[in-house]
């Protein structure tokens, strides 16, 4: 009797710790319970679909095309708060997307950091952008932008990684210092980038139990906000990007988890031991970080910048991490990329 009073409390508990670990199926849009498309798409050739938004100048009269790539949490509708003037000076025309389970893109169980990168030049290409093409990742986007510069790398015409992402499972960072950094951040974000990165199959179960608190951003935590990144949300707040209620419409697990478990995640190269993709210096890569930035780690930035030379390296003393959203900084960035102009007020 006891046995199997055992056993049926045994398979109890195994039913609802499957439970718990697996993640709901995604709501995909178009289908017949999901949410309904509304943008336009185009499909890849794994018969995927991705959905863009095109901004800026029109795309036959643009002097520059640049493909922007959103962050954690975000969409295609996000933009950098480039003046209206600057864009129509230099002749600017942007193309942004969905990525792979955000917003109207659907959900790629497989994705990868490689995955994103080829997501781009199929874009790129069913769009006709041409053979090269700059392009701009922010944040978690930054990843594809690496992605980009290994894979694609005759198809970029010049890069910039925003507060980009950092791994802190690059093999190229000494241990020393990468353990160092990792043990600066708070408890919750340790715990939840181990998780994404060792034993992503829990991720879904760690990111939506209520026992420990998880990841920061997600959770509001005031203690990841610099106080330049404080004033910038409450002018975002005015302002805020269309559309943000649909971020995560397809599913938090097929957007915002498998977003961590990617950049977290095992990567199939070390950015660090890539080529210079402009060894004449006819165009340039570059990286912008926030000196007052909590989400990502200065002294990482730093390091990735002096084992690769050939990227131009830009602090900004007074820059947060949502510093994209300041129209100096965002035109800064434009100019320095398209046109090599040096900042002024580094």
């Amino acid at each position: 009797m006891f046995r199997k009073i055992t056993v049926v409390l045994l398979v109890g508990i195994l039913g609802w710790v499957y439970q718990a670990i697996k993640p709901p199926p995604p709501k995909i849009c178009g289908s017949i319970d999901g949410p309904p498309v509304t943008s336009p798409r185009i499909r890849l050739s794994d018969g995927r679909y991705i959905s863009y938004k095109e901004s800026g100048v029109p795309k036959e009269k643009a002097n520059y095309k640049i493909i922007i790539v959103h962050g954690f949490g975000d969409s295609k509708d996000f933009y950098l708060r480039a003046s209206k003037e600057l864009i129509e000076e230099l002749g600017i025309y942007f193309l942004s997307f969905d990525r792979a389970g955000y917003g109207e893109s659907d959900p790629n169980p497989k994705r990868s950091v490689k995955s994103e990168g080829f997501d781009i030049e199929e874009l790129a290409d069913q769009l006709e952008i041409g053979s090269k093409f700059y392009i701009i990742g922010v944040s978690m986007g930054g990843y594809p932008v690496w992605s980009c510069l290994k894979h694609i790398p005759n198809r970029i015409a010049g890069a910039s990684l925003v507060v980009p992402i950092i791994n802190y499972w690059w093999p190229s960072f000494p241990a020393n210092l990468s353990k160092m950094v990792y043990k600066r951040l708070l408890l919750q974000d340790q715990w939840t980038y181990r998780v994404a990165h060792y034993v992503p199959q829990l991720l879904y179960w760690w990111l939506t139990q209520k026992w420990f608190p998880s990841l920061a951003a997600m959770e509001g935590n005031p203690e990841i906000f610099s106080i330049p990144d404080r004033e910038m949300l409450k002018k975002i707040a005015e302002y805020p990007n269309p559309g943000q209620e649909n971020v995560t419409q397809q599913g938090v697990f097929e957007s915002l988890h498998r977003d961590l478990m990617v950049g977290f995640g095992t990567w199939d190269f070390d950015p660090m031991d890539l080529k210079n993709p402009f060894p004449e210096n006819e165009n340039s890569v570059q990286i912008w970080q926030g000196y007052q930035d909590r989400f990502i780690p200065l002294l990482l930035q730093r390091y990735v910048s002096e084992r690769l030379p050939w990227i131009k390296y830009h602090e900004v003393l007074d820059g947060g991490h949502f510093m994209p959203y300041n129209t100096t900084v965002a035109d800064a960035i434009l100019r320095a990329l398209l046109v090599g102009e040096e900042p002024s007020f580094i």
